[in-house]
């Protein structure tokens, strides 16, 4: 492994042919929005290597509990859960202090937003997001409502997965990552059109939190395990030097 990354190093060059196409009609929105033309590689600059510096007393005290944070006059239906994991960089490092936000579905199935429609309830004791920062080991974890299914107008029966959105900043912009969590066993994930634009499986198991039944809380909550994985730095050991020294 090698040397801390250091603010001054660049971050790995992306793999496009691991990233799901841009274009793929069977997920419909896909067509509408998807670059036309090839992707432009750009050198990096302070604007890719850089990011906010996020501190803990900027955020609040439960921001990081969805049962708590927006609970008025009871708590929020729904199974307990907890998920935590560690956050690493594409080299296997720890990233501290990066910015983790979560949002997601009540337990119906239904966001607490103007333009969701669904039949089902909003939860008056639930917010649907949250946020918090990573410890120095890369580690974090938040309590929620396991969210419900809900169905898309993707085509006429099409249902999304279960599943939670995370988005994170690490050590620079080039490093921001926005993506989805999935639930292990959960029938729908196979059959989810935006799930079928990813390559393989392996990338697919990627997105899916495991149960892990060594941090539930007795009589409380079940845990899930996911583990999230950010460009690496290119400070790494190479030929006995690291990449960019003058000795």
């Amino acid at each position: 492994m090698g040397p801390l990354p250091r603010p001054t190093d660049e971050f790995i060059q992306r793999d496009t042919g691991l990233h799901a196409p841009a274009l793929t009609p069977d997920y419909k929105t896909s067509v509408l929005r998807s670059p036309r033309l090839a992707l432009i590689s750009i050198e990096q600059t302070l604007s890719e290597i850089t990011a906010p510096a996020f501190q803990p007393e900027e955020l609040g005290p439960l921001d990081h509990d969805l049962i708590l944070n927006f609970a008025k006059d009871g708590l929020p239906i729904g199974e307990r859960i907890i998920v935590h994991g560690i956050v690493r960089d594409e080299l296997g490092r720890p990233v501290p202090n990066a910015l983790v936000e979560i949002w997601q579905a009540n337990a119906g199935g239904r966001y607490r937003h103007r333009n969701d429609k669904y039949l089902a309830p909003i939860d008056p004791n639930f917010g649907g997001c949250g946020r918090l920062l990573t410890d120095a080991n890369g580690y974090y974890v938040f309590r929620t409502i396991k969210p419900g299914p809900y169905p898309w107008r993707n085509r006429i029966n099409d249902w999304r997965p279960s599943h939670i959105h995370f988005s994170l900043m690490g050590d620079g912009w080039a490093q921001r990552l926005i993506t989805q969590m999935y639930f292990e066993g959960d029938p729908l994930i196979a059959d989810c059109p935006i799930v079928r634009t990813i390559p393989s499986e392996e990338q697919v198991r990627g997105l899916i939190a495991v149960q892990d039944r060594a941090a539930f809380v007795p009589l409380d909550s079940r845990a899930y395990r996911f583990d999230i994985t950010l460009r690496g730095r290119r400070a790494t050991l190479f030929e006995n030097h690291v990449q960019g020294a003058t000795a």
